[in-house]
């Protein structure tokens, strides 16, 4: 179950890691706080959980991203 990100979710999961907000994501990535929110639902969607902490959890787990 390996690249379950796409290029843009990993970019903001990893901003989300380094404590950035949807609005601070939004300005860094030059998109719209909604399409920030709409990415991380997607994710959490994908991995079947509930909550941005979860999802990060569960993309650690897969070693998706890294601390």
């Amino acid at each position: 179950m390996n690249n379950i990100l796409t290029p843009r979710e990993k970019e903001i999961f990893t901003l989300l890691i380094d404590n950035f907000s949807t609005k601070e994501i939004a300005t860094e990535l030059n998109i719209s706080e909604k399409t920030v929110r709409n990415h991380i639902s997607n994710v959490m969607q994908k991995l079947g959980v509930n909550g941005r902490a979860s999802a990060v959890v569960e993309l650690l787990k897969l070693k998706e991203l890294s601390i």
